[in-house]
């Protein structure tokens, strides 16, 4: 219990200041810079120091404000930064619950689904503000992906005692599924976007599918797609309700997708299963 609980915390600061970390790629991808280099205000440009970035507290000391020329930082920071730590939580617990059984496998599991959620983040935020998926952190994910799904399958032998290195390929059924998933996901999207000509879906939305499907696989993917229409028309009712927005405004479908990814790779399982069980009541 006492193991579990120091996990969970150093999960958490760990998020956070990964969550730190993205919100600054962010600004820096927004303004065409290199994420390289020491931490400044947006605003007057003012070097930080080491007490100023403390994920969330230093936010919440200065009172959300720089403190130096005192204009209001965005609450894009603090909430990005606790939004990566929870999802770092959730995908830990609730991905790989039994951590006293936890294995190197699992470790290099956990590695790749907090890239791949910091990645997703950053997509969310870039795409909600921008509406552009942008290029230079969605293919590295989806290379990244391909030859992770890839490795799961290689099983590398030992040497014997001939001296002779045995690679055993197996389970070539289930990295397919990721590549049918894929193809299904990004197929669906790419049919829409050239059918209304880039107005009904972006390109950026194709390649965000071939991503999810690499990470999901089938039934997941499925699962993943149809709640993130569901988050989308539940939202674009709610903006039409209020005025927001039109039945001819662009509404950016990749937070959306993003939202139905974390579902399904949260509770992909458990949506199937209450799914199923609703139709044969």
């Amino acid at each position: 219990m006492v193991f579990e609980f120091i996990i969970d915390f150093f999960v958490l600061v760990f998020g956070l200041c990964i969550g730190s970390f993205l919100n600054c790629a962010i600004y820096r991808m927004e303004q065409e810079e290199k994420i390289t280099g020491r931490s400044f205000c947006p605003h007057c440009k003012h070097m930080l120091s080491w007490k100023d970035l403390f994920p969330v507290f230093s936010f919440l000391l200065l009172k959300g404000k720089c403190r130096y020329c005192h204009k209001r930082i965005s609450g894009q920071y603090p909430l990005v930064e606790i939004s990566t730590a929870l999802i770092f939580l959730a995908v830990l617990n609730f991905r790989f619950p039994f951590l006293n059984q936890f294995s190197f496998s699992q470790f290099l599991s956990v590695a790749f689904l907090f890239y791949i959620s910091s990645v997703l983040i950053v997509i969310f935020v870039y795409d909600l503000k921008h509406y552009l998926i942008p290029d230079e952190v969605l293919l590295p994910a989806i290379i990244i992906s391909f030859l992770y799904r890839l490795s799961e399958n290689l099983l590398i032998g030992r040497w014997d005692l001939l001296k002779t290195f045995k690679i055993e390929i197996g389970g070539y059924a289930t990295f397919f599924n990721f590549i049918l998933a894929a193809l299904v996901a990004a197929g669906f999207f790419l049919v829409i976007f050239l059918v209304s000509r880039g107005r009904g879906m972006g390109f950026g939305d194709v390649k965000l599918a071939v991503l999810m499907g690499f990470l999901l696989g089938l039934p997941d993917v499925l699962t993943a797609l149809f709640l993130a229409f569901f988050f989308g028309a539940i939202i674009g009712i709610i903006l039409m309700i209020y005025q927001k927005k039109s039945l001819k405004s662009e509404i950016p479908f990749g937070p959306f997708l993003i939202a139905g990814t974390f579902m399904a790779m949260l509770y992909g399982g458990q949506i199937i299963q209450w799914y199923t069980n609703f139709f044969q009541i």
